[in-house]
């Protein structure tokens, strides 16, 4: 990570040409305007960059999506304001003479936090919890798929037939993993030297699956983080000839791609964790209790904010790694949740969310939940033991972004935890994904109905 003075002089002494001025839009990816260094000292250090609003009122296709309260066609589509967190200053490596900055996205005229935007919505939890004596700390674990195509070549043949970069699955698995270490070694080093500090990556259960683990920090600067690990292994793949897919499930035989969410609360300095009681049941603290509680409590309401697309439903799965569950156990893969962690490291794991979730929204959805959970004293069940899957008595994650977005529209938790602005932003994102889906006509009902309906 750099200063603003070290950015200002690398620019000036030419090590550094480029500056990317960027934010997350709904689907969580990085987008915003490349300047000049020169440009970026005379006239964007300060300012910022002015882009277009309908950045965080589009679908996946950039196509501007009606119904949104913040932008419209009939309001015009203004602009609004990116200014630089420098906090967030890095380099990125792998593309020459390159620096990126986190933006923080403004009114134009009253200067004010676009409340809708992803940042904001993630930075307001963070906020609740400060004012309830709590610093949030998150990591993730993100899988991903890596092939042998290129991207246009995967493009041109549809999408299918597609060459996973392993011919069996790899979990664990050394010989492997070192077969693909010319992209895992790359992504990794790249993102350490852009400030993106990496504890491992390893192969995952699937052909070709990967998963790299980042080191925990707060939870903005770890949503920052993930958007930056996504786009380089993405960009780094692309450089090497090949291909990465953060699809939740690109092929329904094949394992799920997740990101599994720990949390953990701390008081305001960061030096002590709140989690650990080694008085309390399974040395759960009972603000930590509580937390769980709100989390399982809020976890089928909130689900939108974990399983956004279409695809994210099709990975919920019995015996599939993913969870189709909301009940918690110790060390217990098989649930939606999973008490981990001993001492200050102890923490819950959400198995919830797939690996194309917006990270911001993901933990600004964990967090809405875990102090939910705590302001209103909520109990916590006793731990299942045994197989999730099997589990008769634990509510079930929706199996379909309708039920998902039903569930979100009716609850008055999202509204109280969320504000009725950002609640009605998320539900129109989700209602825009449904109904995108509903104008085409898929592979699977050409092969099912063409000759033989």
């Amino acid at each position: 990570m750099l200063t603003r003075d070290e950015l200002e002089h690398l620019i000036r002494h030419g090590e550094i040409d480029t500056v990317l001025m960027v934010f997350p839009d709904l689907q969580g990816r990085l987008v915003g305007k490349r300047t000049t260094g020169r440009f970026f000292l005379q006239s964007v250090a300060d300012a910022g960059t002015e882009n277009c609003d309908y950045l965080i009122a589009c679908d996946m296709d950039n196509n501007p999506v009606p119904g949104y309260r913040f932008t419209s066609y009939e309001q015009g589509y203004g602009d609004m304001l990116a200014k630089a967190d420098w906090n967030t200053v890095r380099l990125i490596p792998w593309v020459e003479k390159t620096a990126m900055i986190m933006c923080d996205l403004l009114d134009v005229d009253s200067g004010n936090l676009v409340e809708v935007a992803p940042r904001s919505i993630l930075q307001a939890q963070v906020d609740a919890a400060a004012a309830m004596g709590f610093l949030p700390m998150v990591a993730s674990e993100i899988e991903f798929y890596l092939f042998k195509d290129t991207y246009d070549e995967a493009h041109e043949k549809g999408y299918r037939n597609l060459r996973p970069h392993s011919p069996w699955l790899e979990d664990y698995h050394i010989l492997q993993t070192t077969k693909d270490e010319y992209i895992l070694g790359a992504i990794r080093r790249n993102l350490e030297a852009a400030g993106v500090p990496v504890e491992f990556s390893k192969g995952e259960a699937g052909k070709g699956q990967h998963e790299i683990n980042l080191d925990y920090t707060t939870a903005v600067e770890m949503a920052d983080r993930n958007s930056v690990y996504k786009l380089a292994a993405k960009e780094i793949a692309h450089f090497n000839g090949r291909s990465v897919s953060f699809m939740a499930k690109y092929d329904f035989n094949d394992t799920g791609s997740s990101c599994h969410i720990h949390s953990s609360l701390w008081t305001l300095d960061g030096q002590t964790a709140v989690f650990d009681d080694h008085h309390g049941p399974h040395g759960m603290s009972e603000t930590f209790q509580h937390y769980l509680a709100g989390q399982i409590a809020t976890a089928r309401e909130f689900s939108l904010l974990w399983a956004p697309t279409i695809n994210s439903y099709k990975r919920f799965q019995l015996g599939s790694w993913a969870p189709t569950g909301v009940g918690w156990g110790i060390d217990n893969r098989t649930l939606g949740f999973r008490k981990v962690g001993h001492g200050k490291g102890t923490r819950v794991e959400c198995r919830i969310p797939g690996s194309d979730a917006n990270s911001y929204f993901a933990f600004a959805g964990t967090l809405a939940g875990g102090l939910y959970g705590i302001k209103h004293k909520l109990p916590l069940g006793e731990a299942f033991m045994g197989n999730g899957y099997d589990a008769p008595d634990i509510p079930r994650i929706p199996w379909n972004i309708v039920d998902a977005i039903n569930l979100w529209e009716g609850s008055t938790i999202a509204r109280e935890a969320f504000g009725e602005e950002v609640h009605h932003h998320i539900l129109t994102m989700a209602k825009a994904e449904w109904e995108a889906f509903n104008h085409t006509v898929t592979d699977w009902e050409l092969r099912r109905y063409w000759e033989r309906i």
